[in-house]
């Protein structure tokens, strides 16, 4: 299959890019790893007369510890999260997620920013960036502003990210002691598969009692965006950890979601695996917020 005609930009820096996009606006597309991108437009789900490569810009590569932050650049690829010591040391569920994604080929070249961009509701890394607490920078021509990732996804495909706007870097609270996440996913392979269910947890222990101060559970791929579980934070919050109390969180996330019937599982198992996946990644949260 033939890609469609287009006009290729190759912005050297983040206003060039956001000059262009502010030029052509809906008739331009951002182009980073082409991961998705590439084969909706081989397929012909899109036609953009613009593509704008980003693949110049250096300050959209990278992470770094910025105070009580951690900044990923958009241009950050999937594979480099899987081996970046900062990540497997402060972001362990957001490596797990990464780990998870495609395969190495495709790791390669997606980047975080594009997983984020394309919204799909079984994507990867989402659930545990929302978890974490993580936003991302979206900048163009008239500004920058900051957006709660949680906030970010609308639909499937759909997100906050304006025609002229380009999404440059997530930034991460960087966990301290008492702190803990997880994440786990669930394919009908082992690889290179869409999730039938991914969860993330997060929780932050009370340094008096031990009693869980803070959580965020986030399930992907049982509802249009990743949704969080209300009803089960709400089970936790102010309790002790125990298995029990996840146990509970677990069948409380199963009336959070609202999963769909299709070729890859049920909707009645996805919501029993949501109950499972949400025991299993608060005991991981756990063992790190306690230091286990």
């Amino acid at each position: 299959m033939l890609l469609p005609r287009f006009d290729f930009h190759e912005p050297a820096s983040i206003d060039e890019a956001c000059e262009i996009m502010a030029t052509f606006g809906p008739k331009a597309k951002l182009l980073a790893g082409g991961t998705d991108l590439m084969v909706n437009m081989k397929k012909k789900i899109l036609a953009p007369e613009n593509l704008v490569c980003l693949s110049k810009i250096e300050s959209m590569h990278g992470i770094t510890e910025k105070g009580d932050q951690i900044v990923i650049g958009g241009r950050y690829t999937v594979a480099e999260l899987t081996t970046d010591p900062l990540v497997e040391k402060k972001l362990g569920a957001l490596r797990s997620g990464a780990r998870a994604l495609g395969s190495p080929l495709v790791r390669n070249r997606a980047t975080i920013a594009g997983n984020i961009g394309s919204a799909r509701p079984a994507s990867d890394l989402p659930p545990s960036l929302i978890a974490y607490g993580a936003t991302v920078i979206l900048v163009s021509s008239k500004g920058e502003r900051e957006v709660l990732l949680g906030n970010f996804f609308k639909g499937p495909g759909f997100t906050e990210l304006r025609p002229e706007e380009v999404l440059t870097e997530i930034r991460v609270p960087t966990p301290t002691d008492g702190q803990g996440a997880g994440y786990i996913n669930l394919g009908v392979r082992k690889a290179q598969d869409c999730n039938v269910v991914n969860v993330a947890s997060y929780i932050e222990l009370d340094e008096k009692d031990g009693s869980i101060k803070k959580a965020r559970i986030v399930m992907g791929s049982v509802g249009p965006t990743p949704l969080r579980a209300g009803t089960a934070e709400s089970v936790l919050l102010g309790q002790k950890p125990d298995e029990a109390l996840f146990l509970k969180a677990g069948e409380a996330a199963r009336q959070d979601c609202t999963p769909i019937d299709d070729f890859r599982g049920s909707a009645s198992y996805r919501k029993a695996m949501v109950g499972v996946l949400t025991k299993r990644t608060l005991d991981i949260a756990h063992r790190q917020a306690s230091g286990a």
